[in-house]
């Protein structure tokens, strides 16, 4: 532990060394030496290794290359070696050229063993291109362009220091006429944002768990949707801050109540908990032969694209037989939204997820029928679903979430921010392409996928928030901060016996999951505020100092007692946390509980840098 707290601890303190000493120096000098001082490898491509000096490709002449060529991605690998300072976030970016398809052409890069696969656009002269954000541990790392699909040109590749967005998104909701409690729940989501996780877990959809013991919990009588929730309580001491439900059973088809409105409405009131809802809509596999408002057996009905015949993109068009079968699906969905909204409480509303699938723009690698259509049509299946409920039905206690991906087709698919509060991704790589130092296959993978983080801050211009409201592994507390991939949430899908999502140690480690839950980082269910009336302080919160009754109040954090805050006291609490040097007063321990949760730890020097960030 204490190899990870010295690197953490030397990345925090860094940080607030560059704020103490801009204030000396020019801006415009500032701005040249801080882009240069980032920048930790650039090199010509054509000297790496497995590189071959090209001067055209082909009869194809590309002028304005630097050196004296550039290397043509072909059969053979380009290699090289990056010198990193500190265990963290780096961005690859290189000059490029490529010409062989005018809808892009895969590129493959390994960092230290693991793969990205990047899209590069198609370009007949020299321009820019960014293989993303990725982790770089300290010291040597191997990096590689792969020849896989290829027959990219480099000309110069350049890996810097990861220059990370600030996290502050406004409170304002897509839906002008939201509920107070929606608003509240908003003005507290976008106060946490940034600064802690909130705990979450999917229940089962359907009739419940029906066995006594699925997913391991033998011996123990857990029957129906409450199992997941209390191995929890019982692993980690508390019951997640969100719940994930699904309103799947609510359709013209087969559609029976199986009390998912009930569960949600005491879960928001009862239990103070926050809901999210989502919503796998079936349509009849045979829907040529189906008549609107007939029964169906569920077996004959499917959320799958290539197992029905639903042509959705008839769908968006006002009359047809699509059109009418997906307005009577809003209604039966409305008449619940309606009862939880009488109720008073707000939901995270994620419908028509997941509609991408895999990376393309007309549908043909979707994974439900409401990607089926292709980019253009979903984003108006969107916006349909969205004034049908607000503007037909009067629904308003929803905060929409998007399910996105990070692919360069992604942002295609995307409705838009004026349609959006949250944007989400759904993270399942439990074994794979890990890049915390520990090899593939050694356990489940905590990678807190920065990379896809920022993908997805950089898709609404940082205007809203972006969750994980489906995943099988939760990121380690040490990979989110090394990271900086401050997800808003997470949501663990449930156990169904073949694949243990929560219990499963293949998909948690439970020890890793326990840290993350009793953390002061995670938000658990009793440690919620009366969010439905939750007043925003706009993501500024700072720490109040400590007050005692008898002894003149000492400045939380002030540790060289000269009644200053900055980057001194900052340095002497990592001293202290490095070395273990025993407190000689017992005002300096009090003092370095910058969180206030009654101990000194690496989450203390992290608090008391992002102030010392802020308040430059």
């Amino acid at each position: 532990m204490k190899s990870i707290i010295q690197k953490m601890t030397a990345l925090a303190i860094s940080s607030v060394m560059t704020v103490g000493m801009a204030s000396s120096l020019p801006v415009s000098y500032l701005a040249s030496a801080e882009a240069e001082s980032n920048v930790i490898f650039q090199a010509e491509c054509e000297e790496l290794e497995g590189a071959t000096l090209w001067t055209s490709i082909y009869e194809n002449k590309f002028p304005g290359y630097s050196g004296e060529g550039f290397a043509y991605l072909t059969s053979e690998t380009i290699s090289f070696e990056v010198e990193a300072p500190e265990d963290g976030m780096y961005e690859f970016t290189t000059r490029c050229v490529q010409i062989l398809d005018q809808n892009g052409r895969e590129q493959t890069i390994a960092i230290n063993g693991s793969e990205y696969m990047m899209k590069m656009p198609y370009a007949n002269t020299w321009t820019d291109f960014s293989f993303g954000i990725h982790r770089l541990k300290k010291g040597t790392n191997t990096i590689q362009l792969l020849a896989k699909y290829g027959y990219g040109a480099y000309d110069t590749i350049t890996v810097k220091k990861a220059e990370l967005p600030e996290l502050n998104v406004q409170p304002t909701l897509s839906d002008s006429n939201a509920t107070k409690e929606t608003q509240g729940l908003m003005n507290y989501l976008c106060d946490v944002y940034g600064e802690h996780m909130l705990s979450g877990q999917q229940e089962i959809y359907g009739g419940g768990h029906t066995e006594d013991s699925p997913g391991g919990y033998s011996g123990e009588d857990l029957q129906g949707y409450e199992t997941e929730f209390e191995w929890i309580k019982k692993n980690f001491g508390d019951y997640p801050a969100i719940r994930g439900f699904d309103y799947m059973n609510y359709n013209p088809l087969y559609g029976w109540d199986d009390g998912t409105t009930e569960r949600i409405i005491e879960w928001g009131t009862e239990r103070n908990g926050i809901p999210t809802v989502c919503w796998h809509i079936n349509v009849p596999k045979d829907f040529a032969n189906y008549t609107l408002g007939d029964a169906v057996d569920w077996q004959q009905c499917t959320y799958k694209p290539d197992n029905t015949d639903f042509d959705t993109a008839q769908a968006v068009v006002e009359g047809t037989k699509e059109n009418e079968y997906f307005k009577l699906a809003i209604a039966d969905l409305a008449e619940q939204l309606l009862r939880v909204q009488e109720a008073g409480v707000p939901i995270i509303f994620r419908p028509l997820h997941e509609a991408e699938g895999n990376s393309n723009l007309d549908g043909s690698k979707s994974w439900f029928w409401w990607g089926k259509g292709g980019a253009e049509v979903y984003q108006q299946l969107w916006q349909l679903l969205y004034t049908t409920l607000t503007e037909e039905y009067g629904v308003h206690n929803l905060i929409w979430e998007y399910n996105s991906y990070d692919y360069s087709t992604s942002p295609s698919w995307y409705p838009g921010n004026e349609w959006v509060d949250i944007v989400g991704y759904d993270k399942y790589n439990c074994i794979y392409n890990r890049h915390d130092g520990k090899p593939s296959g050694s356990g489940p993978n905590e990678d807190a996928i920065s990379g896809t983080f920022y993908t997805l801050v950089d898709l609404t211009d940082g205007k809203k928030l972006v969750s994980m409201p489906e995943n099988d592994t939760v990121p380690s507390l040490d990979n989110i901060m090394v990271e900086q991939a401050y997800w808003l949430y997470f949501c663990i899908w449930y156990d169904n016996g073949s694949e243990n999502f929560l219990s499963g140690t293949d998909k948690n480690d439970p020890e890793t999951l326990k840290e993350m839950y009793q953390s002061d980082f995670c938000i658990t269910l009793s440690e919620l505020p009366d969010w439905k009336n939750y007043t925003s302080t706009g993501g500024t919160t700072e720490p109040t100092e400590p007050t005692n009754p008898t002894e003149p109040t000492a400045i939380l954090g002030d540790l060289d007692n000269n009644g200053v805050l900055n980057v001194a006291d900052a340095m002497l609490m990592r001293r202290y946390l490095l070395t273990d040097t025993a407190f000689t007063d017992v005002s300096y321990e009090e003092k370095c509980d910058w969180n206030g949760d009654g101990e000194f730890s690496l989450l203390d020097l992290i608090g008391l840098t992002k102030f010392l960030l802020r308040k430059s």
